[in-house]
């Protein structure tokens, strides 16, 4: 039997509807499983917060949105050009890949305290960590779409006498558009989760740090409503790269 893609209102409702589901399940069952408040806010407590702690809320979300768009940008930016290089030249890649695949091994976790260390407790180390927590992936999938384009067609352009540079711009950067696109989807999440984990080695300002604040003080509500903010801003990161996609890769 042969489903019928579902419809535009559909793909928009049935999401809405089974977050609404979910949301209505934990308000009603969760009382009556005889969960401490402290521990499981029920939705409407956390509603609460929102609206009584707004200010609050929403001066800890800048300076993780800052540091999260900057490294968004610059760790994508820096694995576009490098991926570039790569492609351009093998011995460029054979010596330096392996020291950049050794580096992605080390746990963020783990090298968060190192940056930190290195340039302090200011917002530079919070871009620095969601830079480098988007950065390997970006590079990856620049390398195999900068090679996407077959011998043949490079071939072809060049015996139309077209240039390195316009055999890239033509023909290679436009292979790689959709592989960039995925990684660009999954850096806009990773950036939001690089910031709040340096926020939680050093800061007293951001989504991290309120998330530790509210964790040791015992202010579940307030924990929890950060922690909805921080996927909100991860979600609208994601929309807003998922837009630009079709947008570029409709005219590319």
């Amino acid at each position: 039997m042969i489903e019928r893609p579902l419809s535009r209102q559909m793909q928009i409702g049935l999401p809405i509807a089974g977050a609404l589901s979910i949301i209505a399940a934990w308000q009603f069952l969760v009382p009556l499983a005889g969960i401490p408040a402290y521990i499981v806010p029920t939705p409407t407590a956390i509603a609460s917060v929102f609206r009584n702690q707004w200010p609050l809320l929403l001066s800890n979300l800048w300076p993780t949105a800052v540091e999260a768009l900057a490294g968004f940008m610059i760790g994508n930016l820096a694995a576009i050009l490098l991926a570039i290089v790569f492609v351009y030249s093998r011995t460029v890649q054979a010596a330096y890949f392996p020291v950049v695949l050794f580096f992605n091994t080390i746990p963020i976790l783990a090298l968060a305290p190192i940056i930190i260390l290195i340039f302090g407790l200011g917002m530079l180390p919070k871009i620095i960590i969601a830079a480098v927590i988007c950065f390997f992936p970006t590079l990856v999938n620049m390398i195999r779409g900068l090679n996407a384009a077959t011998q043949n067609e490079r071939e072809l352009l060049r015996i139309l006498s077209a240039t390195e540079w316009e055999t890239f711009w033509r023909l290679r950067f436009p292979r790689s558009l959709p592989m960039l696109f995925s990684s660009l989807r999954i850096a806009s999440t990773t950036s939001v989760i690089g910031a709040i984990v340096g926020e939680w080695i050093g800061s007293d300002k951001g989504i991290g740090a309120l998330i530790i604040q509210a964790t040791f003080n015992y202010r579940s509500g307030q924990l929890y409503a950060a922690i909805v903010l921080s996927s909100s801003m991860a979600i609208a990161l994601f929309l807003i790269v998922a837009f630009v996609e079709r947008r570029v890769l409709r005219h590319a």
